[in-house]
């Protein structure tokens, strides 16, 4: 269908009945009337599998209400996703088949599969849907042309689609083929995830409810520079924990030891914390008791130390508890947070529990609090608060690109209100 039909589809009621105010400025499903076309639903279910079962169905949980509200409208619909890195080449272990055994279970109907995601048998496939029924295709980066955008894939792609529904928020900082080349050839508009995703992170970065906080995390200072550059001045509470405050340690002339230190990064982090010191009110807070070890993470040495006082040859591998404490005091006024990444070395038990008793306060604040993808969705869902969150992202690099400020190809491509 050419782009310039997109206009012709009229509203879709089916979809209308309980919407709520949005902050997208791009068309969704609930603008669009769906009964009886084909629809191309991209979805990130980019999940491990381990011997043929999902370890982590999060994504497609999250997935679940935009296909029911395309079923309950009469789409007949065609799912694409990736999975992994397979380099344009068919891995067996990368393929989709088990995530639709495992969605089946989520929605309580038959999911079927193809081999493929282009193709004349794929087109007979979807061809023969009828109104409600889902077909995954197989994995899209079995084909060089998704990672280059190819317009030739993307043709393939859309081939008998009428219309393209992005649901897929973890790849929208992607400019591929299923993402934004199939924008260019059908009505392109965004599922329900993908529009609560940049409501919620846009009500973040724009114009939040003060008292703001942001509380950011992780191994590299390089990786959330971005997002303390552009939020540093919004926000009213900024908490850094994790590799990235051992640089800013550091800056103020502390010795961190051996702890992993960005040394290249030490003049910008003086200079944020000469901006945070010339903003009346503003709080900057840093460790001020940090977990250290000497040794295997899974077996050496491990006590509490001021920060001050890290000892040769260690290294800061968790914040303390006095940091954790100091950290909830001064969240418990803000009225919206943003966490992205966690407080130490979460991955081994011994240097989790400063990032689980963070999330424990998170969960009790009274607050519109938002948690980036990846760890730090790991980490609130360990700690047993995941349903305490405002908003879960679903994605860890296009989260990361909105709370920098850049737009998203993804959601750019989409058709606007």
């Amino acid at each position: 269908m050419a782009r310039s039909d997109q206009r012709s589809y009229r509203v879709g009621p089916g979809l209308r009945s309980g919407c709520g105010g949005t902050a997208m400025k791009k068309r969704t499903i609930r603008d669009i009337d769906v009964a009886g076309k084909r629809v191309l639903l991209r979805v990130d279910y980019n999940v491990q599998v381990d011997h043929g079962a999902v370890v982590d169905d999060h994504r497609l949980r999250e997935s679940v209400p935009t296909i029911q509200a395309l079923r309950a409208a009469g789409a007949c619909t065609a799912i694409c996703s990736h999975r992994g890195r397979p380099n344009g080449v068919v891995m067996e272990s990368l393929r989709n088949e088990p995530l639709a055994r495992h969605l089946s279970g989520l929605l309580g109907v038959p999911v079927a599969t193809a081999r493929d995601c282009i193709g004349p048998e794929v087109d007979a496939a979807i061809r023969a849907l009828r109104p409600g029924e889902l077909l995954l295709l197989e994995n899209v980066r079995f084909h060089a042309g998704e990672e280059k955008n190819d317009p030739g894939f993307a043709r393939q792609l859309t081939a008998i689609a009428d219309i393209y529904v992005n649901d897929a928020f973890g790849t929208a900082h992607r400019a591929h083929a299923s993402i934004v080349g199939v924008s260019r050839l059908l009505p392109a508009v965004a599922g329900l995830l993908l529009e609560r995703e940049v409501d919620y992170l846009t009500r973040v970065t724009v114009n939040p409810e003060r008292p703001f906080a942001i509380v950011l995390g992780g191994a590299k200072m390089s990786e959330k520079l971005e997002i303390l550059l552009h939020l540093c001045g919004l926000a009213d509470v900024i908490c850094i924990g994790g590799g990235i405050a051992n640089t800013f340690l550091k800056a103020q002339g502390m010795d961190v030891q051996d702890s992993l230190v960005e040394d290249d990064k030490l003049d910008v982090a003086r200079e944020i914390l000469a901006r945070v010191a010339a903003r009346p009110g503003q709080q900057l807070l840093l460790p001020t008791d940090v977990v250290v070890s000497y040794g295997s993470p899974d077996s050496g040495n491990v006590m509490t130390v001021p920060a001050t006082q890290v000892p040769s040859g260690w290294r800061i591998l968790d914040i303390g508890v006095d940091t954790v404490e100091a950290f909830g005091r001064a969240l418990r006024p803000v009225r919206t947070v943003v966490w992205n990444g966690p407080m130490g070395m979460f991955e081994h038990d011994r240097f989790a529990q400063g990032s689980l008793e963070l999330a424990r306060i998170f969960g009790w604040l009274r607050a519109t609090t938002v948690v980036g993808g990846g760890e730090t969705a790991a980490v609130v869902a360990r700690a047993g608060v995941a349903d305490r969150i405002s908003h879960i992202s679903t994605g860890g690099g296009a989260s990361l690109a909105m709370l920098e400020g850049k737009p998203l190809p993804g959601v750019e491509a989409l058709l606007d209100r």
